[in-house]
């Protein structure tokens, strides 16, 4: 899966999963904060959010920190994603 299509699927599951009904995935910004002053989610979003991320593409985020790092923009959580992609492949 290239970043590209990653990078689709996060801001889609963004906007699906959370129900985030006046925001289309073109409207968000690659490297805008996901949380507080970026998208306005609160910490029941943040948990809602790594059981999406973590379904949908089948990796684990395992601790806060590696949540806080990844989750602090969709460039930060594409490449988080793919890596973890990257590291399964043969």
């Amino acid at each position: 899966m290239q970043r590209d299509e990653i990078k689709a699927a996060l801001k889609h599951l963004l906007v699906e999963g959370l129900r985030l009904d006046e925001l289309t995935p073109e409207d968000i910004d690659d490297r805008a904060p996901i949380f507080v002053e970026g998208l306005g989610l609160d910490s029941v979003d943040a948990l809602e959010l790594v059981v999406l991320v973590e379904e949908r593409f089948n990796i684990q985020i395992p601790d806060e920190e590696v949540g806080k790092r990844v989750f602090s923009s969709i460039d930060a959580l594409t490449e988080y994603v793919a890596g973890e992609l990257d590291h399964r492949s043969p």
